[in-house]
């Protein structure tokens, strides 16, 4: 017999009917939180995706942040995409066959090879330490963004009906446990699982960064989360960049 599963201990949830950006009332929720706390918003009127790109959110759609203090540099913060697509992925297949899911280096995942979900980090520091981590989520569930015109990898829904507060339980139970592995194991355990499920893992792929653009195997990600591409040149690694294939 299945059970409900559990609001994940030590996290708090606030829930909005509406909001601009759940990042944006995160980070200014920031400084009354007193624990990890996840906002959703049934409605996003004002979201925002990588280079400060429009997220549509409909009501059906799913939005929500997950507001933390991670301790150590930006780029230990900066391994919670790749947690946070890990758990991403694991909710979105109870949802669908997970054969037709895949994570898109660096902070998306794809449904039938197009963009069903999107992760965007932000954060504020103090001195050269993260101070708060907001790790937004956005999945397209029942309604596709309108106006997204030749894009290389077209907004696709997940054509399911499915409760936010519903999928928020599920994917802060997957969170909390990639957290646990985090700080039991390393980062190693959360790399592994995510190439797992890597999109053209060991296939000719174009990394375009904001100078230059690159074409190579994609061998792996590194413990920095960097991609890995053989290219003629040798192996290169990309801290940052729009992949292409």
């Amino acid at each position: 017999m299945s059970t409900e599963p559990l609001w994940p201990e030590g996290y708090a949830c606030i829930v909005r009917d509406s909001v601009d950006s759940t990042n944006a009332e995160g980070l200014r929720l920031a400084p009354d939180l007193e624990r990890p706390t996840w906002i959703l918003g049934l409605e996003q009127t004002g979201g925002r995706g990588r280079r400060s790109s429009d997220w549509q959110t409909p009501r059906g759609n799913f939005s929500a942040t997950l507001m933390m203090r991670p301790t150590g540099t930006a780029g230990w913060s900066a391994l919670r995409s790749f947690m946070a697509a890990t758990a991403l992925f694991e909710t979105l297949a109870l949802y669908t066959n997970r054969t037709r899911l895949a994570l898109k280096w660096p902070n998306d995942v794809l449904f039938d090879q197009g963009k069903v979900a999107g992760i965007l980090l932000e954060t504020t520091t103090k001195g050269n330490e993260v101070d708060w981590l907001a790790i937004g989520i956005g999945v397209n569930l029942v309604h596709v963004p309108e106006g997204i015109k030749d894009a290389a990898f077209p907004p696709v829904k997940l054509d399911r009906a499915i409760d936010p507060e519903d999928f928020l339980l599920r994917l802060a139970g997957y969170y909390a446990t990639q957290e646990s592995i985090l700080e039991q194991l390393g980062f190693e355990p959360i790399r592994e699982k995510w190439l797992r499920h890597a999109a053209r893992l060991g296939e000719v792929i174009t990394a375009r960064t904001s100078r230059e653009e690159v074409t190579g195997v994609f061998r792996s990600i590194d413990e920095a989360g960097r991609l890995l591409l053989d290219t003629g040149d040798g192996e290169r690694r990309i801290a940052a960049a729009d992949v292409y294939f």
